[in-house]
């Protein structure tokens, strides 16, 4: 039996301008989003507190909110401006990050040296952990009577208030800083030849300072917060001096200033040891957002 196709395909027409005609262009294609400038991160920090700003202007331009509950933003900067004139609010300032500082150095050095001892010996662990622990617990605003009573109402109680509140942040991140070192690294440095001061000055302590660095982070924030309180136990100077005195004048400009200035010391603080961390940090690579 003889199959035959009377209706074949017609055959591609190859001809010499088709061979020699030139290849496709590619176009590369950009998202649309590509063209869009992004915007500066400063500018999208600060749009919430300007826009927060601008409502509380408008609202006490209104007489939504009065002035005697809670004084304008226009009031309040020019509040600011006659204090700095006279010299009032950065000698204020000046007591206060003297009180910080020092309570600060003592709080600090005391709980560090503790979560040493803790962290590095078990002896120590077994000595120290279980008493700081127990007076962690104890709210140390509550003791404000009992240091006026030991020390009287001078600077001694203000600074060992603060000393007090940022010893136990530095003691309980240093401790789990050391004990969260990897044992696999301990192993790898005994294998080196590291003696037991070499391990722990090459390993355990580069391994505990990111530790080391948040737990100053907390202390700093509640360094400022203990010094409200204890700047409210009979002071005759510092920022919550001027709090208290406005207080009794019912001065709600001059209160807000001493609040936007507790808040900057506290921000520059932060931003110091922020940039401090990055700097001794770098060995690090950590995630930064997208």
């Amino acid at each position: 039996m003889t199959l035959s196709i009377s209706h074949a395909l017609p055959a591609p027409d190859i001809s010499l301008e088709s061979a020699s005609a030139p290849p496709s262009v590619l176009v590369a294609v950009v998202p649309t989003s590509a063209w869009r400038r992004p915007v500066p991160r400063w500018i999208r920090r600060t749009a919430g507190p300007l826009l927060l700003l601008v409502l509380w202007q408008v609202a006490s331009s209104l007489g939504w909110l009065p002035a005697d509950t809670l004084a304008p933003p226009s009031t309040i900067a020019s509040a600011g401006t006659d204090l700095i004139a006279d010299g009032t609010l950065p000698g204020a300032m000046a007591v206060s990050l003297q009180r910080v500082a020092i309570g600060l150095l003592i709080g600090g050095t005391a709980g560090t040296v503790l979560a040493l001892l803790s962290g590095l010996s078990r002896l120590g662990e077994d000595l120290i952990d279980a008493s700081v622990q127990m007076l962690r617990t104890v709210p140390w605003v509550g003791l404000i009577p009992l240091f006026i009573i030991w020390m009287g109402i001078g600077e001694a109680p203000k600074v060992a208030l603060i000393a007090l509140g940022t010893a136990f942040h530095l003691y309980l991140n240093v401790y789990a800083g050391i004990r969260g070192v990897d044992e696999q690294l301990i192993e790898a440095g005994g294998a080196l030849g590291l003696g037991r001061w070499g391990l722990v000055r090459h390993v355990v302590l580069p391994g505990a300072l990111p530790g080391f660095m948040t737990g100053l982070r907390y202390s700093l924030a509640t360094a400022w917060l203990a010094l409200v309180f204890g700047e409210s136990i009979n002071a005759d100077a510092g920022i919550g001096f001027l709090m208290n005195q406005a207080r009794e004048f019912f001065r709600t400009d001059v209160i807000v200033v001493c609040l936007v200035v507790y808040a900057f010391l506290g921000l520059t603080a932060d931003l110091v040891v922020r940039t401090l961390e990055r700097l001794l940090l770098q060995w690090r690579p950590t995630f930064t957002g997208q």
